[in-house]
């Protein structure tokens, strides 16, 4: 009896301490391939594969009495149990040891991303950047930069753009630095409101005709007052009267100024006359608000009325893209981020006006033959003309107090001042 305890003892001792050495390896080994998860798995397999020779042996003899597998029944149930660890134990040290392969490229990726992705965050980046930097932000790390995240779905919106839509056509815009104003002047552009299209009335007027309701005809061509419903660049409604206290202006959509910067100072005459009178790229709007525009471009200046920007910004793509005038990266950026928020905006038409127009004729009289006329006699002194009195007005209010309004270039009175949008007509 006491040899009989010694050697049950004896295998209780060897039977689970060769389980507990199985189990240290297993840990062991799995933690230096996956941390953590890798140990547990390592501890499953080793005691699932320990567990299961166990139970073949207690199947073949009918028991093994110190892990407590005293029937057949009991063994199958301990087999049935050593298969599910290992496959419990493959599956975390399966899934650990694929995670464990990626960490370097991961973080790669991920660092590679930030440092790309400085110059990504207010544009849509081009393919290949998109192509680098989407990686990064789907890599194993505990969460996603917002450089990241705000360049994902500017790539997406680039990628989505639909053609004919206004910011499908940015992507066709020439993007180079601004020329010098060097030359710029509003004569450049030919005469205020040449009547480009010969239908007897000048743009200016074509234009009122067109934008304004209500309107009061002194004929067919001339607008003496009207309502500008919406204005386009303040969502206001405007009661025009010529010579009233409401003025409207008709604005170049893309600044003469800013043309002559883009590309127009190379233009033929005949092209920048059609440009100033198409009316593709004029409207109607609030005095004041054309006039803190001045002639800046998307990036420097938007309409207050921020429901008309995508249309606003759409319409300068359509008149840059008809006359072939290019961006300045900061103006391409701007329209980009404007159109990205509406890029289901469609490009507006170019409409049916020329990019030539013929400048007006001046007419020179033939010189006539005739013969040498007789020594004049002699006459008195013509007498002596006072020159004319310096007409100044202070405002436009004391131009309209006057009755002179609208005052163009080379008229008494006329000044610059008067005329903040260098049009050649001052208090319209």
């Amino acid at each position: 009896m006491h040899d009989g305890r010694d050697r049950k003892g004896v295998a209780w001792w060897c039977g689970w301490g060769g389980l507990a050495l199985l189990v240290a390896v297993g840990a062991a080994a799995g933690a230096s391939d996956g941390g953590g998860r890798g140990a547990v798995g390592g501890v499953l397999m080793m005691a699932g594969m320990y567990a299961l020779v166990v139970a073949v042996i207690a199947l073949v003899r009918g028991r093994v009495s110190w892990a407590r597998l005293r029937s057949r029944g009991v063994a199958l149930v301990g087999a049935v149990a050593a298969f599910t660890m290992l496959g419990v134990g493959g599956a975390v040290g399966g899934t650990r040891a694929d995670a464990g392969s990626q960490p370097t490229h991961g973080s790669t990726s991920t660092a590679a991303g930030a440092a790309s992705s400085g110059t990504a965050t207010s544009t849509i980046p081009p393919a290949s950047t998109t192509s680098k930097t989407v990686p990064s932000s789907t890599g194993h790390s505990p969460a996603p930069t917002s450089t990241s995240s705000a360049v994902v779905p500017a790539a997406t919106k680039k990628q989505v753009a639909k053609a004919g839509t206004a910011l499908a056509a940015v992507t066709g815009l020439t993007v180079k630095g601004r020329a010098a104003k060097t030359g710029y002047s509003r004569e450049a552009f030919g005469p205020s409101w040449f009547d480009a299209d010969r239908n007897g009335c000048d743009t200016r007027n074509d234009i009122l005709r067109r934008d304004l309701t209500d309107r009061s005809m002194k004929n067919y061509c001339k607008v003496l007052a009207g309502t500008l419903a919406k204005d386009p660049y303040t969502g206001s409604s405007i009661r025009f009267v010529v010579g009233g206290a409401s003025e409207i202006d008709v604005d170049h959509v893309v600044s003469l100024s800013d043309a002559w910067q883009k590309g127009a100072a190379s233009w033929p005459f005949s092209k920048r006359l059609a440009f100033a009178n198409d009316p593709v790229e004029l409207l109607a709007v609030d005095a004041g608000a054309n006039r803190s525009k001045g002639d800046g471009d998307a990036a420097t200046w938007l309409p207050p009325n921020k429901a008309y920007r995508c249309t606003y910004v759409a319409r300068q793509v359509t008149v840059k893209k008809k006359y072939g005038l290019w961006v300045t990266p900061a103006e391409h950026d701007a329209m980009v981020r404007v159109l990205s928020n509406c890029d289901g905006t469609a490009l507006p038409p170019r409409g049916t006006a020329a990019t030539s127009a013929q400048p007006p004729r001046t007419h020179t009289p033939a010189p006539k033959t005739t013969t040498a006329p007789p020594a004049p006699k002699p006459t008195a002194p013509a007498p002596v003309v006072q020159p004319p009195a310096v007409v100044y007005y202070a405002n436009c209010t004391a131009v309209r107090a006057a009755r002179a309004a609208p005052i163009h270039a080379g008229d008494p009175g006329y000044s610059r001042k008067l005329d903040r949008d260098g049009d050649g007509v001052a208090c319209e």
